[in-house]
């Protein structure tokens, strides 16, 4: 049985900044052999992007190329020279799967588009990853991850009840176009290795801007079906007194209410009688203002984790949650007993303590490597397709590698 569930499976990487290699990322966790291809001269753009360790604007020293391309193996490449173009398919000859996301113009228009490397190797999988997908009347628009969140239908859902629309913190449509990037892929090469594929590969055609909407849960379809449009909601959520992120005495705590029973156990627990009052459950949404008042000073007198300890411990329990600041997460208990951050040591940015791989696998556990220096294994990688130093070196004058 193999270490890993993907070894021996080899994945060129052409993506950059995060959708691509968020799904590459978490493919080589897996086992597989990812070569990043980078431009030639600055890289994946995502190494010119801050924070960096120690302040330093350093191009191995980005802590999000760092975090992305953990396990990877770095060449650089000019994909815009005929060299670099035969170099690219002579990769892709007895490669798995090419992970991109450029916008649906650049490869095509290199004659490296899908159509082009299955004549290379028709076994190949290759899954695009762009913000709106690779047909439709948006195609060619250009887009930012607050795009993928507003046109997807997510930010309609966020925010305060009369307020407007809220964003989501980092990269979110992003990610979640990664996520999809990987379970498709994963997917078609099942369907070819295992399933009726009988060993074809396939496009995998992924949008950004589907990933939001397909997470909507069921409010779109309760347009189709009643015409009523969900609205923003926050903490006045119409079903429940208490339900959002509240203020205590050293940050926030998110809290959840939900039915008369449990709002009843928020009565016992802040020992508020009032609170019990049934006038708070037939009239939450007119009385809100009138039950924040009552909850505030005993939350402002406790800390998120003295709430959600005893919110937890109450019989039965209140789903509270405190909202973890990044040194909460580093110390919390819960990750450390499950061993979920790793130490990561890199030659130029030094030791970093890293999230760990997203599932724990019996048999086949997830790992982390560091992530790959600018054209680290190009010696390696292009060893192999017959390249001698002197040959590299060659192409290195030229502007190829």
């Amino acid at each position: 049985m193999p270490d890993q569930a993907l070894e021996g499976y080899k994945v060129i990487d052409l993506g950059w900044h995060i959708a691509g290699p968020y799904c590459t990322k978490l493919l080589a966790e897996l086992g597989a052999e990812v070569i990043k291809v980078e431009r030639v001269g600055g890289g994946d753009p995502a190494r010119g992007m801050p924070p960096f360790f120690g302040d330093d604007p350093h191009p191995e020293k980005s802590l999000l190329f760092l975090y992305l391309n953990t396990g990877k193996k770095s060449v650089t490449l000019n994909l815009k020279t005929e060299k670099g173009k035969k170099m690219l398919r002579d990769l892709v000859r007895d490669a798995d799967l090419v992970v991109e996301n450029f916008h649906p113009r650049v490869l095509p228009g290199l004659g490296l588009d899908y159509e082009a490397l299955a004549k290379v190797n028709p076994r190949l999988v290759m899954t695009s990853i762009t913000s709106f997908g690779q047909i439709g009347p948006y195609r060619d628009y250009k887009a930012s991850d607050i795009t993928g969140l507003a046109l997807g239908g997510l930010m309609h859902m966020t925010g305060e009840l009369g307020r407007e629309p809220l964003t989501y913190g980092g990269w979110q449509s992003q990610y979640q176009g990664g996520i999809n990037g990987f379970a498709a892929s994963m997917t078609a090469l099942f369907y070819r290795d295992m399933g009726q594929g009988q060993g074809e590969g396939q496009h995998v055609d992924i949008s950004i801007m589907e990933s939001i909407a397909q997470i909507l849960e069921f409010f779109d379809l309760n347009y189709q079906v009643t015409g009523a449009i969900y609205d923003r909601s926050g903490m006045r959520w119409a079903n429940a007194p208490a339900w959002g992120i509240y203020p205590c005495l050293d940050g926030y705590v998110g809290l959840i209410s939900g039915p008369v029973r449990r709002w009843l156990q928020f009565a016992k627990l802040m020992n508020e009688p009032e609170l019990a009052d049934p006038k708070y459950i037939a009239q939450r949404k007119e009385l809100a203002d009138d039950i924040d008042a009552l909850m505030l000073p005993w939350l402002i007198e406790h800390t998120k984790d003295e709430i959600y300890h005893a919110a937890q411990n109450m019989e039965p329990a209140i789903p509270a949650s405190p909202v973890r600041t990044p040194e909460d997460l580093i110390n919390s208990p819960q990750f450390k007993a499950r061993q979920f951050f790793v130490e990561v040591e890199h030659p130029v940015a030094g030791r970093g303590i890293y999230p760990g791989p997203p599932a724990k696998m019996g048999e086949t556990p997830m790992q982390i490597g560091r992530a790959p220096l600018l054209g680290e294994h190009n010696q390696e990688i292009y060893g192999r397709l017959g390249f001698s130093s002197k040959d590299l070196d060659a192409l290195k004058n030229e502007g190829v590698i």
